[in-house]
């Protein structure tokens, strides 16, 4: 079994990603009889009361990916303007991490998003404009663009699809549920490069 922290994947009854909760929230849904099926391996065995006529104790067996009932709130995210709420914990993820300047990869508390059009020239707070960079980088472009600065992108950046953005939501992804969320990305999506660049980099 998993420690408690470890989150599970909620679809709805079409297996289209959701959102991650945790073995609270799955239990309820056990309870509630709103889970439909699940897939992926075991990750808790959740005891509740004691049957008072059969004297048996319940028991809940939750898996890291669970299709649930209910609103189908996953259809509106898939048209092709939908673009995710912006914010660091995602684009550090979507970039694997690494600094778009100088190539290297850091640790969270290392890196700050910034703006390929500088705010002050226009740009906007927008995945299109935004990249993962390095605070030493960052200083350094001040409020250039990367060619007046002289620091050519890395890479492009991209707003991710919904699928995407639930894989960057996660805070350990089991080798299941990636498999799983993958099956949901663009074929061409950029995160598949991304990803297999990460472990060919070293932390600084």
């Amino acid at each position: 079994m998993f420690s408690l922290d470890q989150q599970v994947l909620r679809t709805d009854a079409s297996g289209m990603p959701l959102e991650w909760i945790n073995y609270q929230e799955a239990a309820r849904r056990y309870h509630l009889g709103q889970v439909l099926y699940s897939v992926g391996e075991p990750l808790y065995r959740v005891h509740g009361g004691f049957n008072s006529i059969t004297g048996k104790r319940s028991v809940i067996e939750v898996n890291s990916i669970l299709a649930t009932e209910g609103e189908i709130r996953s259809t509106w995210k898939h048209f092709y303007k939908y673009s995710p709420p912006l914010n660091n914990h995602a684009l550090f993820a979507r970039d694997a991490r690494i600094c778009l300047y100088c190539g290297g990869q850091f640790f969270d508390r290392d890196l700050s998003r910034d703006h390929v059009t500088p705010i002050s020239k226009g740009g906007k707070d927008k995945w299109t404009n935004v990249v993962t960079s390095c605070k030493r980088c960052n200083n350094h472009k001040a409020g250039r663009s990367p060619e007046e600065a002289g620091m050519p992108l890395l890479a492009v950046p991209f707003a991710p699809t919904h699928a995407e953005y639930i894989f960057l939501k996660g805070k350990k992804v089991l080798a299941d549920q990636m498999k799983f969320l993958k099956a949901h990305f663009p074929r061409k999506s950029l995160l598949h490069k991304r990803l297999r660049k990460a472990h060919q980099v070293e932390f600084r």
